[in-house]
């Protein structure tokens, strides 16, 4: 296996994530995504203090992503949007990823994908093994 030289290498900013975040998502099986129309992507570099406080986060680096909005468990959708309300959101935390994936055994595209398929999966209303087989099928 060759060696990377990581000397000239720098954590992907906020635009490389989100580049990283679309390329993950596109991966994801059609079924999946288009049960996911209307629903947004943002990336941050942290939570906010109201959503870490409201999680019951200790740190700002325990929280990895959120969806917030309201589920198609719950009768929520893109075309469901009642006058004022925010679209369905899914937020990825940069900072809190980079830090996960520096101290464990996987790749950050994987990381940022198995995050990606967790929080829309709460969007949908699926199962831990639905989540599951959902990730391995994009990694075919």
């Amino acid at each position: 296996m060759a060696e990377i030289d990581w000397s000239a290498q720098r954590a992907p900013d906020l635009a490389a994530f989100e580049a990283l975040a679309e390329a993950a998502f596109a991966r994801l099986p059609e079924e999946f995504r288009a049960l996911c129309e209307g629903v947004v992507i943002r990336v941050e570099e942290f939570p906010d203090e109201e959503t870490l406080d409201e999680m019951g986060c200790e740190t700002e680096f325990d929280l990895l992503g959120l969806f917030r909005g309201t589920g198609l468990a719950q009768g929520g959708g893109a075309v469901n949007l009642a006058t004022g309300q925010f679209p369905n959101m899914v937020w990825l935390y940069r900072r809190p990823l980079l830090d996960y994936w520096a101290e464990h055994d996987e790749t950050l595209g994987h990381l940022v994908a198995h995050v990606l398929v967790h929080e829309i999966g709460h969007h949908v209303g699926l199962s831990d093994a639905d989540m599951a087989a959902i990730e391995a099928a994009a990694e075919e």
